[in-house]
């Protein structure tokens, strides 16, 4: 599954803004854990939950929408794409309803660019924050959700919403609890241990994929993951094309012009991919030559890429033309 590109690892995420009233009163707003909520509170929550949960795991696009909020539920053909894309990685799947957190902004004045929630429990040391755009009046909850014991376990949050007494869907969520078969624990752990080594590039996207997994919506915040993120902050991966493309030079003095790099786990193991322009790639021949000097000239200069992934997976982006990528493991660049 592709891991969405940096800055801010958007691929599988949703975000549909919400459009209730509520009378403005004073502005203030509260996070309700699920340990506090009373025992009506917390069945209601989890029932509807459970229901959009096992909806979704069915593919049952029909039975979502109509549990959604109708503003939502008329823009709904990306949340049927995204259930269609998800249910057959769900087949099978245990769920359970992991956390939830009832948000109440019905005190606020009115939409806000940013509102944010703090969310602590008096009977634990845990500690949320959950910050949502563009959030109208109204009495929320946010619901996360797990798919487990399959081979591509997902999380999964459903942003609720209380609509004439009743949860509704307004915002849907999914990001996968695994890639190339490890944890954000594991990611966490090998980006320290390439750091430590000074290998960069390897611990930039390591703790890349490490944060994108350590939580289901990107509006979400832990004081773990805020760890996470000082760790990654902290490494300083050079010449990682950005704004500026990268300049890789061939050993036949061909330049390469890269424009993008991030991972990946659609053949089963992480692999690097990488995006560069071509001038023509109408000869597949030539344009795969190209591009294993390309593969071998990066590893050239970055030869700890080896050890952090099976491979390299390349496209050649000629203009008017189609990407032309091949993939080749490690073991197969010498």
């Amino acid at each position: 599954m592709p891991l969405p590109q940096p800055p801010s690892f958007r691929l599988f995420t949703l975000l549909i803004l919400l459009a209730l009233l509520a009378p403005a009163r004073i502005f203030a707003v509260t996070c309700t854990m699920q340990a506090e909520m009373t025992d009506d509170q917390r069945n209601a929550l989890l029932q509807a939950s459970r229901k959009l949960a096992l909806d979704i795991q069915g593919g049952d696009s029909a039975a979502v929408r109509s549990l959604t909020l109708p503003n939502v539920a008329a823009q709904f053909d990306p949340i049927a794409n995204t259930i269609r894309r998800i249910a057959p990685m769900m087949t099978g799947a245990s769920i359970t309803i992991d956390a939830m957190f009832g948000l109440d902004a019905s005190d606020l004045k009115s939409t806000q660019d940013q509102t944010q929630f703090f969310c602590d429990s008096p009977k634990s040391n845990l500690h949320t924050d959950i910050t949502i755009p563009g959030l109208p009046p109204g009495k929320y909850a946010l619901a996360l959700v797990h798919a487990t014991g399959v081979a591509r376990p997902q999380q999964i949050a459903l942003l609720l919403a209380s609509n004439n007494g009743a949860w509704q869907l307004g915002g849907f969520f999914v990001r996968p609890m695994l890639l190339a078969g490890h944890d954000s624990v594991w990611y966490w752990t090998k980006a320290r241990a390439y750091a430590q080594k000074a290998q960069n590039w390897n611990a930039h996207f390591y703790y890349e994929i490490a944060v994108y997994l350590a939580s289901p919506v990107a509006f979400l915040n832990t004081p773990n993951l805020e760890k996470l993120l000082k760790e990654q902050a902290d490494i300083k991966a050079e010449d990682l094309p950005g704004e500026k493309p990268l300049a890789i030079s061939a050993a036949n003095g061909e330049v390469f012009s890269i424009t993008n790099m991030h991972t990946d786990d659609s053949l089963g193991g992480l692999d690097l991919v990488i995006s560069y322009t071509a001038a023509d790639t109408s000869d597949p021949v030539a344009t795969r030559t190209h591009i294993l000097d390309l593969m071998k000239a990066l590893l050239a200069q970055h030869p700890e890429l080896r050890d952090a992934f099976h491979g390299l997976w390349v496209f050649a982006n000629a203009p008017g033309r189609p990407p032309f990528g091949i993939e080749q493991p490690m073991s197969d660049l010498h």
